[in-house]
Protein backbone atom coordinates (compact mmCIF):
# COMPACT_ATOMS: atom_id res chain seq x y z
CA UNK A 1 0.00 0.00 0.00
CA UNK A 2 1.29 3.47 -0.75
CA UNK A 3 2.80 5.25 1.97
CA UNK A 4 2.18 8.73 2.70
CA UNK A 5 3.81 11.70 4.68
CA UNK A 6 1.23 13.08 7.22
CA UNK A 7 1.36 16.38 9.57
CA UNK A 8 -0.24 16.32 12.91
CA UNK A 9 -0.61 20.25 14.35
CA UNK A 10 -0.62 20.18 18.03
CA UNK A 11 -0.79 22.67 21.54
CA UNK A 12 2.73 24.22 21.39
CA UNK A 13 4.72 22.82 24.13
CA UNK A 14 3.09 19.39 23.97
CA UNK A 15 4.88 18.03 20.68
CA UNK A 16 6.17 15.45 23.20
CA UNK A 17 2.88 13.70 24.19
CA UNK A 18 1.55 13.58 20.72
CA UNK A 19 5.32 12.10 19.65
CA UNK A 20 4.23 9.23 22.14
CA UNK A 21 0.84 9.13 20.61
CA UNK A 22 1.75 8.33 17.15
CA UNK A 23 5.17 6.04 18.12
CA UNK A 24 2.40 4.29 19.86
CA UNK A 25 -0.11 3.29 16.75
CA UNK A 26 3.10 2.43 15.71
CA UNK A 27 3.91 4.82 12.85
CA UNK A 28 7.61 5.97 12.41
CA UNK A 29 8.14 10.02 13.47
CA UNK A 30 10.15 12.13 10.94
CA UNK A 31 10.11 15.82 12.20
CA UNK A 32 8.79 17.44 14.85
CA UNK A 33 8.34 21.22 15.20
CA UNK A 34 6.90 23.78 16.74
CA UNK A 35 3.22 22.75 17.15
CA UNK A 36 3.34 19.83 14.60
CA UNK A 37 4.63 16.22 14.46
CA UNK A 38 5.55 14.84 10.91
CA UNK A 39 5.10 11.02 10.11
CA UNK A 40 4.93 8.22 7.90
CA UNK A 41 2.01 5.39 6.96
CA UNK A 42 -0.57 4.24 4.85
CA UNK A 43 -4.14 4.98 3.75
CA UNK A 44 -5.01 3.06 7.02
CA UNK A 45 -3.24 5.49 8.94
CA UNK A 46 -5.08 8.23 8.05
CA UNK A 47 -8.06 6.30 9.66
CA UNK A 48 -6.52 5.31 12.68
CA UNK A 49 -4.68 8.62 13.24
CA UNK A 50 -8.22 10.67 13.42
CA UNK A 51 -9.59 8.05 14.94
CA UNK A 52 -7.24 7.00 17.93
CA UNK A 53 -5.29 10.16 18.53
CA UNK A 54 -5.87 12.39 21.48
CA UNK A 55 -3.66 15.25 21.50
CA UNK A 56 -4.16 16.27 17.75
CA UNK A 57 -5.50 18.98 16.15
CA UNK A 58 -5.90 17.43 13.23
CA UNK A 59 -4.26 15.03 10.69
CA UNK A 60 -2.90 16.25 7.19
CA UNK A 61 -1.70 14.57 4.60
CA UNK A 62 1.56 16.26 3.13
CA UNK A 63 1.65 16.74 -0.89
CA UNK A 64 4.19 18.88 -1.13
CA UNK A 65 7.22 21.37 0.13
CA UNK A 66 9.51 23.98 -1.57
CA UNK A 67 10.82 27.30 -1.10
CA UNK A 68 9.08 30.19 -2.55
CA UNK A 69 10.45 33.45 -2.33
CA UNK A 70 8.41 34.96 -4.76
CA UNK A 71 4.66 34.82 -5.85
CA UNK A 72 5.53 33.68 -9.00
CA UNK A 73 7.71 31.22 -7.53
CA UNK A 74 4.93 30.03 -5.41
CA UNK A 75 2.59 29.31 -8.62
CA UNK A 76 4.88 27.54 -10.74
CA UNK A 77 5.91 24.92 -7.63
CA UNK A 78 1.91 24.60 -6.81
CA UNK A 79 1.46 23.84 -10.15
CA UNK A 80 4.69 21.34 -10.31
CA UNK A 81 2.57 19.11 -7.37
CA UNK A 82 1.05 16.00 -8.66
CA UNK A 83 -2.48 17.34 -7.87
CA UNK A 84 -4.22 14.73 -10.27
CA UNK A 85 -2.54 12.26 -7.51
CA UNK A 86 -4.61 13.26 -4.71
CA UNK A 87 -7.54 14.58 -6.31
CA UNK A 88 -10.35 13.27 -8.38
CA UNK A 89 -11.70 15.67 -11.55
CA UNK A 90 -14.54 16.50 -9.84
CA UNK A 91 -13.00 17.38 -6.28
CA UNK A 92 -13.32 21.14 -4.67
CA UNK A 93 -9.64 22.17 -3.64
CA UNK A 94 -8.78 25.64 -1.80
CA UNK A 95 -6.28 26.84 0.53
CA UNK A 96 -8.67 27.04 3.88
CA UNK A 97 -5.94 28.79 5.69
CA UNK A 98 -2.46 29.36 5.25
CA UNK A 99 0.06 31.32 8.06
CA UNK A 100 3.37 32.74 7.49
CA UNK A 101 5.78 33.67 10.19
CA UNK A 102 9.40 35.01 9.33
CA UNK A 103 8.65 35.13 5.23
CA UNK A 104 8.82 37.29 2.35
CA UNK A 105 5.29 35.87 1.35
CA UNK A 106 2.86 36.95 3.94
CA UNK A 107 -0.48 37.67 2.87
CA UNK A 108 -2.68 34.87 3.59
CA UNK A 109 -5.00 35.70 0.60
CA UNK A 110 -2.72 36.74 -1.73
CA UNK A 111 -0.76 33.35 -0.73
CA UNK A 112 -4.43 31.47 -0.98
CA UNK A 113 -5.91 33.36 -4.09
CA UNK A 114 -2.42 32.19 -6.20
CA UNK A 115 -2.59 28.78 -5.26
CA UNK A 116 -5.61 27.70 -5.82
CA UNK A 117 -5.23 29.97 -9.13
CA UNK A 118 -2.45 27.13 -9.86
CA UNK A 119 -4.34 24.12 -8.73
CA UNK A 120 -6.70 24.86 -11.01
CA UNK A 121 -4.79 25.28 -14.41
CA UNK A 122 -2.64 21.74 -13.09
CA UNK A 123 -5.69 20.03 -13.00
CA UNK A 124 -7.15 21.97 -16.32
CA UNK A 125 -3.81 20.34 -18.09
CA UNK A 126 -4.09 16.57 -16.92
CA UNK A 127 -7.90 16.35 -17.07
CA UNK A 128 -8.40 17.96 -20.36
CA UNK A 129 -10.89 20.17 -18.89
CA UNK A 130 -11.75 23.83 -19.63
CA UNK A 131 -12.63 24.54 -15.67
CA UNK A 132 -12.65 22.50 -12.22
CA UNK A 133 -16.07 21.36 -11.51
CA UNK A 134 -15.66 20.92 -8.20
CA UNK A 135 -19.13 19.33 -7.55
CA UNK A 136 -17.19 16.50 -5.45
CA UNK A 137 -15.65 15.80 -2.05
CA UNK A 138 -14.29 18.45 -0.53
CA UNK A 139 -9.98 18.70 -0.16
CA UNK A 140 -9.57 21.81 1.65
CA UNK A 141 -5.66 22.73 2.41
CA UNK A 142 -3.63 24.32 4.90
CA UNK A 143 -0.59 26.11 4.33
CA UNK A 144 2.42 26.74 6.36
CA UNK A 145 5.27 29.35 5.21
CA UNK A 146 8.37 29.62 7.75
CA UNK A 147 11.04 31.43 6.49
CA UNK A 148 10.10 31.22 3.07
CA UNK A 149 9.97 27.24 3.34
CA UNK A 150 6.35 26.05 1.72
CA UNK A 151 4.57 22.82 3.42
CA UNK A 152 1.28 21.84 1.80
CA UNK A 153 -1.05 19.56 3.96
CA UNK A 154 -4.76 18.75 2.97
CA UNK A 155 -7.13 18.43 5.70
CA UNK A 156 -8.26 14.96 6.00
CA UNK A 157 -10.33 15.25 9.14
CA UNK A 158 -12.66 18.43 9.02
CA UNK A 159 -13.86 19.77 12.51
CA UNK A 160 -10.99 20.11 14.59
CA UNK A 161 -10.25 16.97 16.33
CA UNK A 162 -10.84 18.47 19.97
CA UNK A 163 -14.51 17.86 18.89
CA UNK A 164 -15.04 14.75 19.91
CA UNK A 165 -18.77 14.97 20.14
CA UNK A 166 -19.92 14.93 23.55
CA UNK A 167 -19.39 18.33 24.86
CA UNK A 168 -22.25 20.41 23.59
CA UNK A 169 -22.40 22.10 27.11
CA UNK A 170 -19.49 24.33 28.12
CA UNK A 171 -18.63 26.61 31.12
CA UNK A 172 -16.80 29.83 30.64
CA UNK A 173 -13.26 29.51 29.78
CA UNK A 174 -13.31 25.68 28.95
CA UNK A 175 -9.73 23.71 27.88
CA UNK A 176 -10.15 22.16 24.47
CA UNK A 177 -10.45 18.03 24.68
CA UNK A 178 -6.95 17.77 22.81
CA UNK A 179 -5.76 19.80 25.75
CA UNK A 180 -7.14 18.70 28.69
CA UNK A 181 -6.07 14.98 27.03
CA UNK A 182 -2.39 15.94 27.06
CA UNK A 183 -1.99 17.31 30.54
CA UNK A 184 -3.40 14.45 31.74
CA UNK A 185 -0.92 12.50 29.84
CA UNK A 186 1.99 14.40 30.96
CA UNK A 187 1.13 13.66 34.31
CA UNK A 188 2.21 9.49 36.08
CA UNK A 189 -1.58 9.41 36.57
CA UNK A 190 -3.48 5.90 35.58
CA UNK A 191 -6.59 4.47 36.29
CA UNK A 192 -5.67 2.70 39.69
CA UNK A 193 -5.28 6.50 41.06
CA UNK A 194 -7.59 8.34 42.83
CA UNK A 195 -7.84 12.25 40.07
CA UNK A 196 -9.95 15.02 41.57
CA UNK A 197 -10.67 18.04 39.72
CA UNK A 198 -11.96 20.46 41.86
CA UNK A 199 -13.02 23.47 39.09
CA UNK A 200 -14.35 20.84 36.40
CA UNK A 201 -16.41 23.13 34.52
CA UNK A 202 -17.96 21.21 31.65
CA UNK A 203 -15.82 17.95 32.64
CA UNK A 204 -13.43 18.01 29.99
CA UNK A 205 -10.20 16.79 32.28
CA UNK A 206 -13.02 13.74 34.22
CA UNK A 207 -14.26 12.65 31.09
CA UNK A 208 -10.90 12.81 29.11
CA UNK A 209 -9.32 10.82 32.07
CA UNK A 210 -12.52 8.04 31.71
CA UNK A 211 -11.96 7.48 28.19
CA UNK A 212 -8.51 7.09 28.67
CA UNK A 213 -8.75 4.82 31.22
CA UNK A 214 -11.47 2.97 29.43
CA UNK A 215 -9.30 2.60 26.34
CA UNK A 216 -12.13 4.50 24.35
CA UNK A 217 -10.62 6.16 21.02
CA UNK A 218 -11.86 9.96 20.90
CA UNK A 219 -12.93 9.64 17.24
CA UNK A 220 -15.07 6.67 17.79
CA UNK A 221 -18.06 8.44 18.09
CA UNK A 222 -17.66 11.12 14.91
CA UNK A 223 -16.69 11.47 11.44
CA UNK A 224 -14.05 12.97 9.03
CA UNK A 225 -13.67 14.66 6.07
CA UNK A 226 -11.60 11.90 4.27
CA UNK A 227 -14.35 9.05 4.58
CA UNK A 228 -15.36 10.84 1.32
CA UNK A 229 -12.13 10.31 -0.44
CA UNK A 230 -13.06 6.98 -1.88
CA UNK A 231 -9.96 8.03 -4.69
CA UNK A 232 -7.50 7.49 -1.77
CA UNK A 233 -9.02 5.37 0.72
CA UNK A 234 -11.11 2.82 0.44
CA UNK A 235 -14.18 2.51 2.92
CA UNK A 236 -13.25 -0.82 4.23
CA UNK A 237 -9.80 0.97 6.10
CA UNK A 238 -12.28 3.16 7.88
CA UNK A 239 -14.13 0.56 9.01
CA UNK A 240 -11.00 -1.68 10.72
CA UNK A 241 -9.77 1.49 12.51
CA UNK A 242 -13.71 1.78 14.05
CA UNK A 243 -13.73 -2.15 14.51
CA UNK A 244 -10.33 -1.66 15.82
CA UNK A 245 -11.26 0.94 18.28
CA UNK A 246 -14.77 -0.95 19.40
CA UNK A 247 -12.96 -4.33 20.51
CA UNK A 248 -10.64 -2.22 22.77
CA UNK A 249 -12.83 -0.52 25.16
CA UNK A 250 -13.48 -1.67 28.59
CA UNK A 251 -15.67 0.65 30.05
CA UNK A 252 -16.09 -1.98 33.30
CA UNK A 253 -12.63 -0.74 34.66
CA UNK A 254 -12.80 0.66 38.31
CA UNK A 255 -12.01 4.08 38.49
CA UNK A 256 -12.07 6.79 41.12
CA UNK A 257 -12.98 9.84 38.69
CA UNK A 258 -14.17 13.31 40.70
CA UNK A 259 -15.40 16.30 38.99
CA UNK A 260 -16.45 19.17 41.71
CA UNK A 261 -18.11 22.61 40.84
CA UNK A 262 -19.08 25.38 42.85
CA UNK A 263 -21.97 25.94 40.22
CA UNK A 264 -24.60 23.41 39.95
CA UNK A 265 -26.10 24.11 36.43
CA UNK A 266 -22.59 23.35 35.73
CA UNK A 267 -22.16 20.24 37.09
CA UNK A 268 -25.90 19.29 35.73
CA UNK A 269 -24.12 19.75 31.78
CA UNK A 270 -20.74 18.13 33.19
CA UNK A 271 -23.12 15.38 34.18
CA UNK A 272 -25.01 15.38 30.53
CA UNK A 273 -21.90 15.52 28.49
CA UNK A 274 -20.55 12.15 30.34
CA UNK A 275 -23.43 10.71 29.13
CA UNK A 276 -22.40 11.41 25.28
CA UNK A 277 -19.08 10.54 26.28
CA UNK A 278 -20.56 7.14 27.70
CA UNK A 279 -18.73 7.30 29.87
CA UNK A 280 -21.06 9.07 32.97
CA UNK A 281 -21.01 6.02 35.42
CA UNK A 282 -17.03 6.29 35.78
CA UNK A 283 -17.22 9.66 37.34
CA UNK A 284 -19.38 11.57 40.19
CA UNK A 285 -20.03 14.76 39.92
CA UNK A 286 -20.67 16.69 43.04
CA UNK A 287 -21.77 20.42 43.28
CA UNK A 288 -18.95 21.99 45.65
CA UNK A 289 -16.70 24.50 46.15
CA UNK A 290 -12.87 24.11 46.60
CA UNK A 291 -13.49 24.68 50.43
CA UNK A 292 -14.56 21.83 50.67
CA UNK A 293 -11.89 19.57 49.24
CA UNK A 294 -10.93 16.70 50.59
CA UNK A 295 -10.25 12.72 50.67
CA UNK A 296 -9.43 10.17 52.86
CA UNK A 297 -7.09 8.05 50.79
CA UNK A 298 -3.64 8.80 49.83
CA UNK A 299 -1.48 9.10 46.67
CA UNK A 300 -4.30 10.80 44.43
CA UNK A 301 -3.94 13.70 42.24
CA UNK A 302 -5.80 16.87 41.66
CA UNK A 303 -5.53 17.84 37.94
CA UNK A 304 -7.76 21.24 36.83
CA UNK A 305 -7.86 24.34 35.02
CA UNK A 306 -8.80 27.17 38.15
CA UNK A 307 -10.28 30.37 37.02
CA UNK A 308 -7.28 33.40 36.44
CA UNK A 309 -9.35 36.31 36.18
CA UNK A 310 -9.89 37.01 32.50
CA UNK A 311 -12.16 40.06 33.66
CA UNK A 312 -10.03 42.46 35.68
CA UNK A 313 -13.15 42.55 38.62
CA UNK A 314 -11.95 39.16 39.03
CA UNK A 315 -9.05 39.26 39.44
CA UNK A 316 -8.81 40.58 43.18
CA UNK A 317 -10.48 37.74 44.04
CA UNK A 318 -7.49 35.26 42.88
CA UNK A 319 -5.05 35.71 46.24
CA UNK A 320 -7.53 34.06 48.47
CA UNK A 321 -8.91 31.48 45.76
CA UNK A 322 -5.33 30.09 45.52
CA UNK A 323 -4.33 30.05 48.96
CA UNK A 324 -7.55 28.05 49.44
CA UNK A 325 -6.37 25.53 46.49
CA UNK A 326 -3.04 25.62 48.56
CA UNK A 327 -5.02 25.13 51.69
CA UNK A 328 -6.71 22.17 50.43
CA UNK A 329 -4.20 20.37 48.93
CA UNK A 330 -1.83 20.09 51.97
CA UNK A 331 -4.48 18.72 53.45
CA UNK A 332 -4.64 15.98 51.56
CA UNK A 333 -1.76 12.62 52.47
CA UNK A 334 0.64 12.59 49.80
CA UNK A 335 -1.43 14.00 46.60
CA UNK A 336 0.00 15.02 43.62
CA UNK A 337 -1.41 18.59 41.87
CA UNK A 338 -1.37 19.24 38.18
CA UNK A 339 -2.97 23.06 37.56
CA UNK A 340 -2.95 24.98 34.28
CA UNK A 341 -3.22 28.60 34.89
CA UNK A 342 -2.30 32.38 33.46
CA UNK A 343 -1.82 34.09 36.81
CA UNK A 344 1.80 34.04 36.98
CA UNK A 345 1.59 34.76 40.71
CA UNK A 346 -0.15 31.08 41.36
CA UNK A 347 2.88 29.39 43.22
CA UNK A 348 3.34 32.30 45.45
CA UNK A 349 -0.43 32.03 46.57
CA UNK A 350 -0.22 28.07 46.66
CA UNK A 351 2.93 28.63 49.44
CA UNK A 352 4.49 26.42 47.41
CA UNK A 353 7.16 26.37 44.35
CA UNK A 354 6.20 23.54 41.41
CA UNK A 355 8.49 21.09 41.27
CA UNK A 356 8.36 21.48 37.53
CA UNK A 357 7.11 24.39 35.72
CA UNK A 358 5.72 23.99 32.13
CA UNK A 359 5.06 27.09 29.82
CA UNK A 360 1.79 26.06 27.73
CA UNK A 361 -0.06 28.47 24.78
CA UNK A 362 -3.53 27.81 24.78
CA UNK A 363 -4.61 29.54 22.03
CA UNK A 364 -3.19 32.73 21.67
CA UNK A 365 -2.68 33.00 25.78
CA UNK A 366 0.44 31.49 27.53
CA UNK A 367 -0.51 29.37 30.46
CA UNK A 368 1.73 27.93 33.16
CA UNK A 369 1.20 24.04 33.87
CA UNK A 370 2.63 23.98 37.82
CA UNK A 371 3.49 20.16 38.52
CA UNK A 372 3.47 19.86 42.17
CA UNK A 373 4.57 16.02 42.62
CA UNK A 374 3.73 14.16 45.61
CA UNK A 375 5.36 10.54 46.40
CA UNK A 376 5.01 7.30 44.83
CA UNK A 377 2.81 5.08 46.45
CA UNK A 378 4.75 1.97 47.87
CA UNK A 379 4.75 -0.99 44.97
CA UNK A 380 2.08 -3.96 46.16
CA UNK A 381 4.22 -7.31 46.58
CA UNK A 382 3.32 -10.29 44.62
CA UNK A 383 3.33 -13.77 44.82
CA UNK A 384 1.84 -16.60 46.90
CA UNK A 385 2.09 -16.13 50.54
CA UNK A 386 2.93 -12.75 50.44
Amino acid sequence: MERFELIAPCHFGLESVLKREIAALGYKITEVENGRVTFEGDAGAICRSNIFLRTAERVLLKVGSFEAKTFDELFEKTRAVPWEKYLPKDGKCWVKKASSISSRLFSPSDIQRIMKKAIARRMQEKFDMERMPETGSEYPLRVFLYKDKVIIGIDTSGDSLHRRGYRQMTSKAPLTETLAAALILLTPWNSSRILVDPFCGSGTFPIEAAMIAASMAPGMNRSFLAEAWTNLIPRSLWYEAADEAASMVDDSVSVDIQGYDADGDVIRAARENAERAGVAHMIHFQRRPVEELSHPKKYGFIITNPPYGERLEEKKDLPDLYRTIGERFKGLDSWSMYLITAYEDAERYIGRKADKNRKIYNGMMKTYYYQFMGPKPPKRKTGDGE
